[in-house]
């Protein structure tokens, strides 16, 4: 009877390995992303892209491994090259949004999947969050490449071998469908190696990796339960492990005893703010943060070298990375890792607060994933030399707007628009928004002229945050993705940031795009393209 009990239950825990896009229950402890190394200085792995998959109360996407797991984790070294071939087997209709037409006019190709496609709700792509790579078809190109469904596409780029170690992510870009995808769950960790080579204090540490995501929240309380509090915008998981309303049932993350690990955490939600602590005994503890957006604090700030920044609580914006030392609680001590309610604004969505895990502390706890390398010999020359005292060669200034459209509240159009310009939902075979040229070093200003939060990202390249509100900052860093408050209704003033953008880089040369990572926000039109001109040789 064993013997067959036991069969029933491999044959289970089989099919659920190859189910599509499978997912833990709500309360499992969480385990690490498969990781996928890379070899001789070179991974090469094969992706399915799957979905939708109906579960009852929301729809799920996913990128699986060769054996049926989703979303690993694609560990690279500096110099490395990374080889994806990525088969389209989604399942969804074959709608299309209005007008979404791929690089019909500015296409790099004539036709085919890096040019005049059109973006079916069935079509993806990949974009490299966070990367320093060329935006180009086959590696880090989201404008033309549609990669549709039954067909199967390469992506092939290096590593650039002064990228900063740290964590990046991969999601799906396609235009007018990135925020279903997201949402759907298709997405996954990325970490370019040695980060204890340029910050010593993390050698030999157990490091975890964390992606929350978040989901449809389609519960309805029912009319006999009016006392349960307003549901939030979107559901929450960490590694898939699923965190619903209304019970919102916390996940479980096991460690040792007053263990130090090292914690990177990948905020991959489509429309979800994070606002991270850890409190052990109701009391918030000290994260010790060494990295933000997939670059070490110090790494160009001057020549002044790595450091590490304790605070009490990590803000994530979607799309958003933190890498952090956490020293775990004693034994019998409840600890628990949480976001906090985000003020997104009267027009924004509803980001609750939420406990992710309960830590639970064993002596016999397993370490949760690769222990980091005790080789502290320092990285060559890094890259992003400082920006804080480069002259700009010209000032920008853009702005976010919003427009409902006809009568229907919940109809409304995005816009991030260059000042001077007239605002204009996103366009594929629109001209560039902005043009400039390799060399150059430019400050932007970016305005909210609305009453709900935005998030700028900006493809292919980091920018070093200056200024709030008109106010310096006091620890300028590099970020890829960062906030813009929202507009209070009545002040004379719109909240903004000023960043410095970095186009000295010539493998970044081509079109790529900015916008919202509030996903909803980028397709319904918040987001602009930017050409950056080779140099021509003389």
């Amino acid at each position: 009877m064993k013997r067959l009990i036991s069969l029933a239950i491999f044959i289970l825990t089989a099919a659920s390995l190859f189910a599509q896009c499978p997912r833990p229950a709500a309360g499992s402890t969480v385990a690490e992303p498969e990781d996928l190394f890379s070899a001789n200085g070179a991974l090469i792995a094969n992706f399915n892209f799957q979905g939708p998959v109906s579960e009852p109360g929301y729809i799920k996407y996913c990128f699986t491994y060769t054996d049926g797991t989703p979303s690993p984790t694609l560990r690279l070294n500096p110099g490395d090259t990374l080889t994806l071939n990525v088969k389209n087997s989604s399942t969804a209709p074959n709608t299309a949004m209005a007008g979404m037409k791929m690089g019909t006019n500015a296409s790099p190709a004539s036709s085919g999947p890096c040019g005049g496609e059109t973006i079916l709700a069935s079509t993806t792509n990949l974009h490299f969050h966070g990367l320093n790579i060329p935006p180009l078809c086959h590696q880090d190109e989201v404008v033309y490449t549609a990669v549709q469904t039954g067909t199967a596409f390469q992506y092939k780029f290096q590593i650039p071998a002064n990228e900063p170690p740290g964590l990046y992510w991969y999601h799906p870009h396609p235009h007018g469908f990135s925020e279903d995808q997201v949402l759907g769950g298709a997405t996954g960790a990325l970490i370019v190696q040695g980060i204890q080579q340029f910050n010593p204090i993390l050698a030999g540490l157990p490091e975890r990796v964390i992606v929350i995501r978040d989901q449809n929240n389609t519960y309805l309380p029912p009319a006999q339960a009016p006392s349960l509090p307003p549901p939030p915008s979107w559901d929450l998981s960490i590694n898939y492990v699923p965190l619903l309303y209304s019970s919102y049932a916390p996940a479980v993350i096991s460690m040792k005893p007053k263990e130090r690990q090292f914690w990177r955490v990948a905020n991959a939600d489509a429309d979800t703010i994070l606002d991270l602590q850890v409190l052990y005994g109701g009391v918030a503890q000290k994260l010790g943060v060494v990295a933000l957006d997939g670059v070490p604090l110090g790494w160009s700030n001057g020549g002044a070298g790595a450091f590490t920044n304790w605070q009490t609580d990590i803000y994530l914006p979607p799309g958003s990375r933190a890498e952090f030392i956490l020293d775990g609680p004693a034994s019998g001590v409840p600890a628990t890792f949480i976001t906090e309610a985000i003020d997104t604004g009267p027009s924004g969505d509803f980001d609750t607060a939420r406990t992710l895990a309960n830590i639970v502390t064993s002596p016999t706890a397993a370490e949760p994933g690769p222990v980091l390398s005790s080789n502290t010999t320092p990285l060559g020359k890094t890259r992003f030399a400082w920006l804080g005292t480069v002259a700009p060669t010209a000032q920008r200034s853009l702005y976010f707007s919003e427009q409902q459209v006809g009568s229907n509240s919940e109809n409304i159009d995005f816009f991030i628009t260059v000042d001077g310009q007239t605002p204009a939902v996103f366009s594929p075979d629109s001209p560039p928004n902005i043009v400039t040229k390799v060399g150059a070093v430019e400050d932007w200003t970016i305005e909210n002229r609305t009453q709900e939060v935005h998030e700028f990202h900006m493809h292919q390249l980091h920018f070093l945050v200056l200024e709030e509100n008109g106010v310096p900052v006091a620890h300028p860093e590099l970020r890829d993705t960062y906030q813009v408050g929202y507009w209070d209704g009545t002040s004379a003033t719109y909240p903004s940031i000023k960043v410095r953008m970095d186009f000295r880089d010539p493998e970044i040369a081509g079109a790529f795009v900015y916008h919202c990572h509030i996903l909803g926000h980028e397709d319904a039109g918040m987001m602009g393209k930017i050409l950056v001109q080779a140099v021509q040789p003389n």
